[in-house]
């Protein structure tokens, strides 16, 4: 319950920020968000971004719509606003570039349709989205809500209710984002569906949905935001359905012949996660501080008797930095990862604590033409005790892990046309992930798109290494309503 007392101390100190004078709700901070939105593959570290509603920052750019809160309309009284009714039916297919043995060739090949229903009221707003999809990759067909696996998707389930000018209580399955990076998270503790990411969904689809309750308190100075998730919700991770990995128990790649077990923590209340954030704006600084209480959120540990993957108890606390430099917006986030279940750093099975930063720049480098690029480490705690912990014949991960990432916009065709390169290069696993894409907007409802994911490593132990015969290219149409 440590988190909970340092959530209540927080509110009693500020108590007296949050109802301070000013009479308006303050902005929200831009940008403290990660890029279009609406599970982590076996070790998925270093990734570490469809809408947001008063007091929620701002997604990084293509990830997603921002959500505002309910209106007052006084004109109205109690009467209800018009059903909005919105949507998309998308048709996407894509193929591997190499032969994967553990795969299929095809990586992609749906037929979806989303159709989202918004109902609002004078201080209530209810939303659903749901995705109705054929998927002709994977045979299971049954439908499972957590892993997003199935013809049904639901993508946000929720009422956002605003008691008081200056709180929202939002409850139900929402689409939740925190932190500063691009496509790279550290505080963002929040379910990621890496399969989708990979295999060449729509950005909007990175992030995973979560069956949550999410308060807001906005004061004239500070910002509270307290998120508490009865259940776990782990990422939608690699699990070899559709993605091959390296399996270290195994020490070799595997994919959809292979059984991947996995004991989850799923007992409602008791193995439930908590979150909260204090944010505010200095000028045009940006200042935010997070805590979490949960879990690694994709299988991070083993037992070492059952030989089952398991999510390992997890403790974050962070800060994070957004603000004008020079021509551009620079960002620094901050995280420790203190891992509860190997807090000495000499269980084998247990990825060990470890020190998180995050540094980012981004400018328009001329019209219609943008860059930024961001550098990240990933600092081992013990690691002397984990070296002498090492299995004989099992491979030692570097105490410091480095990513550095370039992504480049360019605007062409009455910004119509959109071309982008995001690519991911680690000088210590010698590894990197390159994401190109063009994506043209023929008409108001049609949009096409294509693009490649393109994997490359030296070793098929480290992190982007594991996907080098995934690498694919892809092709979509949409149609909006």
């Amino acid at each position: 319950m440590q988190l909970q007392r340092v959530v209540l101390l927080i509110i009693i100190c500020f108590s007296n920020h949050l109802y301070g004078a000013a009479d308006d709700e303050p902005e929200l901070p831009a940008g403290l968000g990660s890029e279009v939105v609406s599970d982590e593959p076996l070790l998925p570290q270093g990734l570490s971004i469809s809408g947001s509603e008063q007091g929620e920052p701002s997604l990084p750019t293509g990830l997603g719509e921002v959500e505002a809160g309910p209106q007052f309309k006084e004109s109205e009284g109690l009467e209800r606003d018009p059903i909005d009714l919105s949507g998309f039916a998308e048709v996407r297919a894509g193929s591997r570039i190499s032969n994967d043995n553990n795969e299929k060739q095809k990586s992609i090949l749906e037929s979806r349709l989303q159709i989202q229903w918004e109902q609002q009221w004078l201080a209530l707003t209810s939303r659903l989205t749901l995705d109705l999809l054929y998927d002709d990759v994977v045979d299971d067909k049954s439908v499972a809500l957590e892993s997003g696996r199935g013809w049904l998707d639901l993508r946000e389930a929720y009422l956002l209710f605003r008691p008081f000018a200056k709180m929202d209580i939002k409850a139900g399955r929402q689409i939740l984002t925190w932190g500063t990076g691009d496509l790279m998270f550290i505080n963002d503790l929040f379910p990621k569906d890496w399969n989708a990411f990979f295999i060449g969904r729509d950005d909007e689809y990175l992030k995973a949905p979560s069956d949550a309750l999410k308060v807001g308190v906005f004061g004239s100075r500070f910002n509270i935001e307290m998120i508490y998730t009865p259940s776990f919700d782990a990422d939608r991770y690699i699990d070899g359905s559709r993605i091959s990995f390296f399996n270290p128990n195994q020490g070799a790649v595997v994919g959809q012949h292979d059984y991947f077990r996995v004991d989850r923590p799923d007992q409602w209340f008791s193995q439930d996660e908590w979150a909260a954030r204090l944010y505010t704006n200095r000028g045009s600084l940006e200042l935010a501080f997070y805590a979490y209480q949960g879990y690694w959120k994709s299988p991070n540990g083993s037992d070492a008797k059952t030989g089952r993957f398991i999510f390992p108890r997890l403790e974050v606390g962070g800060l994070s930095l957004r603000g004008p430099v020079y021509q551009g917006i620079a960002n620094l986030e901050l995280g420790y990862y203190h891992s509860k279940d190997d807090s000495s750093g000499k269980n084998p099975f247990v990825r060990n604590s470890e020190w998180r930063v995050l540094v980012g720049y981004e400018q328009e480098l001329i019209k219609n033409f943008s860059g930024s690029m961001q550098f990240y480490l990933e600092h081992k705690e013990d690691y002397r005790a984990y070296l002498e912990s090492l299995p004989d014949g099992a491979a030692e991960a570097d105490e410091d892990r480095l990513v550095w990432n370039l992504r480049l916009t360019r605007l062409l065709l009455n910004q119509n046309l959109v071309l982008s390169l995001f690519n991911f290069y680690s000088p210590t696993d010698k590894d990197g992930y390159a994401r190109l894409k063009a994506q043209y907007k023929i008409s108001d409802a049609w949009q096409v798109e294509g693009g490649v994911n393109l994997f490359y490593g030296e070793n098929q132990h480290t992190f982007f290494g594991q996907f080098e015969d995934n690498s694919n290219l892809y092709l979509s149409a949409r149609y909006g309503f």
